[in-house]
């Protein structure tokens, strides 16, 4: 019979590869967020509340911009869409946890444990929603810690860095390298077109809402060219 502690490791065995990636853009942010003028606590608070790479980069980005609060927030957000997705796949697995644990499991959730926990449920239906979340939190164990370790650890080096060697060039570079990978197929592909050139578009609307409106036009071309695609197949 299997017990819980095997998913578990399984888990922390299946995270620990991402700490490759996670380590350099925990390591950059806590450098950025230092340059746009947050302290370590601040640094180190806003990565262990939101946990979510690419909103803080947007967040630190429009902060430096001078951008109302409100709309920060709900540019962090967009950006952060695909969770819902993410969140609607392990609904079938871990869905019949207790409102406590589903609020745990939302904390969690990043792309690298929602694909790999939804991969591991599809290929052991037989698991028990006990032995689904250890998996999970196995996989978010060398994850969520470690990207506040390496906030942490960008942070002071921030800190160090004298003014005249500003890095607000990191931020894009850094949003290139995050979105690159994920353009997988055509509609990924023209869906990240078309949100660039809308945003190029809208560089006229006031506190940066062109982000927000090139982002939706994005998921909706994308979706479109998607669904015709699917259609034709």
């Amino acid at each position: 019979m299997e017990n819980t502690k095997s998913p578990y490791w399984q888990g922390v065995r299946a995270g620990l590869p991402f700490i490759v990636i996670l380590a350099p853009f925990g390591v950059l942010f806590g450098v950025v967020a230092t340059e746009a003028g947050l302290n370590l606590f601040e640094a180190v608070t806003m990565s262990a509340l939101t946990i979510a790479g690419a909103s803080q980069f947007t967040a630190i980005q429009l902060l430096q911009d001078g951008v109302p609060t409100l709309i920060v927030i709900a540019a962090a957000l967009t950006v952060n869409l695909r969770l819902a997705m993410y969140s609607a796949s392990l609904v079938p697995h871990l869905g019949q946890a207790s409102l406590p644990m589903r609020a745990l499991v939302a904390y969690c959730l990043v792309d690298q444990n929602a694909a790999g926990g939804a991969a591991v449920f599809e290929a052991h239906p037989h698991w028990t929603l006990r032995q689904r979340l250890a998996f999970y939190f196995g996989m978010s164990s060398p994850l969520i810690p470690n990207w506040i370790v390496f906030t942490v650890v960008g942070a002071l080096v921030g800190e160090r860095i004298p003014e005249a060697l500003a890095l607000d060039f990191a931020i894009p570079i850094t949003f290139i390298a995050l979105v690159a990978p994920m353009l997988r197929t055509g509609a990924h592909r023209v869906a990240a077109i078309s949100a660039i050139a809308a945003s190029l578009m809208l560089t006229w609307m006031p506190y940066s809402l062109g982000i927000i409106a090139a982002g939706a036009v994005g998921m909706v071309v994308g979706a479109e060219v998607e669904r015709r695609t699917e259609g034709w197949a």
